[in-house]
């Protein structure tokens, strides 16, 4: 009888693959209601997140976000829209699509209007305001590639802080270790092929072709690999 293979190991949550759940208290979302100025009560390091968070205190209650470059603590950011005002565009406001310049920098951004924010959240990353067309706005993200949001969607103007933490080499696999340990990711990751034919589908690799298998989308841990819910399958003709 076959052991079970390493992603039913970690769906069980045993103490090599548990979750380290103080590490993802912080949850980053805008409130569903935002209206004033906020004020930046703390700035601090989070071991599931790449990006050093905020913690902003509202009227309506507190929330954390992706800290952006050179903010400080006791920094006020806006949250209304600034057209027909004397306001400026500054770093660490709050604002709809709507309302944001083209060629801004902005981070953070709404999936869909009061979803609390999806796109953009890691150190360095921001994406650019590219044009408006109707109801909807056209960004441009990391990636180089437009993407359509609704008018109504809200981002943070500016840049998350903590660019350059890909530069400096890690030098020892037990570096890596520790830092993947931190955000709950498996490392080192072995390829399914390369494994034994006991330990996954896909193991002893005869001839290195996986064998073809349609997992479907809410299968177990250790049923869904191969093609998770795919389009389409078979050879485009």
């Amino acid at each position: 009888m076959g052991k079970r293979i390493i992603s039913q190991r970690r769906g069980r949550g045993t103490n090599t693959y548990k979750v380290s759940k103080k590490a993802f208290r912080f949850k980053l979302k805008y409130p569903k209601m935002l209206s004033g100025e906020g004020k930046v009560t703390k700035l601090f390091n989070s071991a599931a997140h790449s990006a050093p968070l905020a913690k902003v205190s509202c009227a309506s209650g507190s929330f954390y976000m992706p800290a952006f470059k050179n903010m400080v603590e006791g920094q006020k950011i806006s949250f209304d829209t600034l057209k027909g005002t004397s306001k400026k565009i500054e770093n660490g406001n709050i604002l709809r699509l709507r309302d944001i310049p083209v060629k801004t920098q902005i981070y953070n951004i709404e999936s869909r209007p009061g979803d609390g924010g999806i796109f953009i959240k890691s150190a360095g990353n921001s994406a650019v305001v590219s044009k408006f067309a109707g109801e909807a706005v056209f960004v441009l993200m990391p990636s180089k590639k437009e993407k359509k949001f609704h008018k109504n969607c809200r981002a943070t103007i500016g840049v998350i802080a903590g660019a350059g933490r890909l530069d400096k080499p890690i030098l020892k696999a037990g570096k890596q270790h520790y830092i993947k340990k931190s955000k709950s990711k498996l490392w080192p990751r072995t390829s399914a092929v390369k494994m034994n034919a006991i330990d996954h589908p896909f193991g002893s690799g005869r001839g290195k072709n996986p064998k073809s298998k349609v997992a479907k989308r809410n299968a177990p841990p250790g049923r869904k690999v191969g093609l998770l819910r795919p389009r389409r399958t078979g050879k485009k003709k």
